[in-house]
């Protein structure tokens, strides 16, 4: 028998963002860039007018955290999906839906991310 490559308990999925969440500070995120929140399973790109973007980042393919941000490249540890932080779009299955996108706003500096509704 192999061993397999996840563990498929309860303790590795993630739920999804269910309120809004404080993020950090806007200057965090450079243009062209994105910042992974792991404490909250979200992340955040800037687009290169300025345009803040924020995605759920519980895989789409087994409800996994997605722990890992390489550049743009978000990286699920469990069966190694990938996505564009910057659109969501997956990049590597076997997951083949997008991440769920959120609504992110900054008040008085901060970053906010929330579910749409």
């Amino acid at each position: 028998m192999g061993v397999s490559g996840c563990k498929g308990g309860a303790d590795d999925r993630s739920a999804p963002l269910s309120g809004p969440v404080e993020l950090g500070p806007e200057s965090e995120i450079a243009e062209g860039g994105a910042k992974l929140y792991r404490d909250h399973n979200v992340v955040v790109s800037r687009t290169g007018d300025g345009t803040l973007k924020a995605y759920d980042t519980v895989c789409t393919h087994a409800g996994c955290p997605i722990n890992k941000l390489d550049g743009t490249k978000l990286i699920c540890p469990c069966h190694g999906s990938e996505f564009d932080a910057t659109t969501g779009k997956v990049l590597r299955e076997p997951a083949v839906a997008p991440l769920q996108p959120l609504v992110v706003e900054v008040e008085n500096g901060t970053m906010i991310a929330r579910p749409q509704t």
